[in-house]
């Protein structure tokens, strides 16, 4: 079993900056791609940022700039810091872990539990 546990969010005024972070734990061999994902309010979810295990970023459009995603492999933790925050950025944002299994070394997707970020004007 695999538990991602998300801290950070909350209310900011536009122009501020939040930081949140995801770490996940349990029968883990290794942490392969992250991802934070975000959800609007009577929106789909959308990618926010992805980052690989050596590295390699990819933002969305909106994010591009703006967030920074990054990680930390020794604590199988992703961290998204956001900068200059618009209220349009307001949703619940959610990690997205993909985690090699020491049991067959398979690959399994998780998701956080979701944290609320509102972002007022």
């Amino acid at each position: 079993q695999v538990q991602l546990v998300e801290s950070g969010g909350g209310l900011v005024q536009a122009g501020g900056s939040l930081s949140l972070s995801c770490a996940a734990s349990g029968s883990i061999l290794s942490a392969n791609a992250m991802a934070w994902y975000r959800q609007a309010p009577g929106k789909q979810r959308e990618l926010v940022a992805t980052i690989t295990r050596g590295g390699n970023t990819n933002y969305a459009d909106s994010a591009k700039g703006r967030f920074t995603i990054s990680r930390d492999n020794d604590k199988n933790t992703v961290y998204l810091q956001m900068n200059r925050l618009k209220p349009e950025d307001t949703g619940v944002y959610y990690c997205n872990v993909n985690i090699r299994s020491p049991v067959r070394s398979r690959d399994y997707n998780y998701w956080g539990q979701g944290t609320q970020v509102t972002v007022s004007s």
